[in-house]
């Protein structure tokens, strides 16, 4: 085993040497830990203080809020995957190109400039948090897919052109049923976002509770065990969401490539 190829670019190693430089980041990740929170003033709580907030936010329903914060991501998704893809799948006519394009901009528009005419066409709360979500992400999926439609070569359609196929069936062909498995992957990458904006858009309803609302109460207590134990729930549920869709994505598009 040389340790030098380590520092190699594109260097390829062995499944053990890898599990060992991911062990050893670990590792090093748990000192840094542990030098941090040792001494009078220190920069994280203890993992025993960590321990503590795991304990006490299960006893008052950590099971609950996970589920509440996961359906209101679930409802926001399904709605932003619908409304994307047909935008998207539309792009290639002339007429839906420009409107196709200006949303992809829009996704610069800070949370505030939205929320606000969010307030005066919603009136409910829950609705509010969903359309948040939504129109975010949204605006992120409508930009993944078109750079996805953007990098189909050319060959590709030019070979569906010499089968006999109509403009309307390449474009069933090659963008959607040919590009299907670009959709998890952008789904993938994109539930990121609505997943991270938890703490903003949950604090809109406090009573429907979630995450953001557990993290929000902590913090207001300055109750850092329980924050940092929060920060952990929330990267555990997330990358579990990541993993999963990855994995389906595979298991249903066996020729996926990437």
């Amino acid at each position: 085993m040389n340790i030098k190829n380590w520092f190699r670019p594109f260097e390829t190693v062995t499944r053990s040497q890898a599990m060992m430089i991911t062990g050893i980041w670990i590792l090093l990740v748990a000192v840094f830990w542990i030098i941090s929170s040792s001494g009078t003033k220190h920069l994280f709580p203890t993992p025993g203080q960590v321990w503590e907030g795991f304990a006490a936010l299960y006893k008052e329903g950590l099971v609950v809020h996970i589920a509440s914060s996961l359906a209101l991501c679930f409802q926001a998704a399904v709605l932003s995957i619908i409304l994307s893809l047909i935008i998207v799948y539309l792009s290639p006519l002339p007429a839906i190109r420009p409107l196709a394009v200006v949303l992809s901009k829009v996704r610069y528009l800070p949370l505030t400039g939205i929320t606000f005419y969010l307030a005066i066409l919603v009136s409910n709360a829950r609705t509010m948090q969903v359309s948040v979500l939504f129109i975010f992400m949204s605006l992120y999926f409508i930009t993944s897919m078109l750079a996805v439609l953007k990098d189909i070569p050319e060959e590709e359609i030019d070979h569906a052109r010499s089968l006999k196929c109509t403009r309307w069936e390449v474009l069933l062909e090659v963008v959607i049923k040919g590009r299907m498995d670009y959709v998890l992957d952008a789904l993938r990458q994109n539930l990121a976002i609505i997943w991270m904006m938890l703490v903003t858009v949950e604090s809109i309803l406090v009573a429907a509770g979630g995450l953001g609302v557990l993290i929000k109460n902590s913090d207001k207590f300055m109750n850092h065990g329980r924050i940092v134990a929060l920060q952990l729930v929330i990267l555990a549920v997330g990358l579990l969401l990541d993993w999963a869709i990855n994995a389906t994505r595979k298991a249903l598009f066996r020729y996926s490539t990437f």
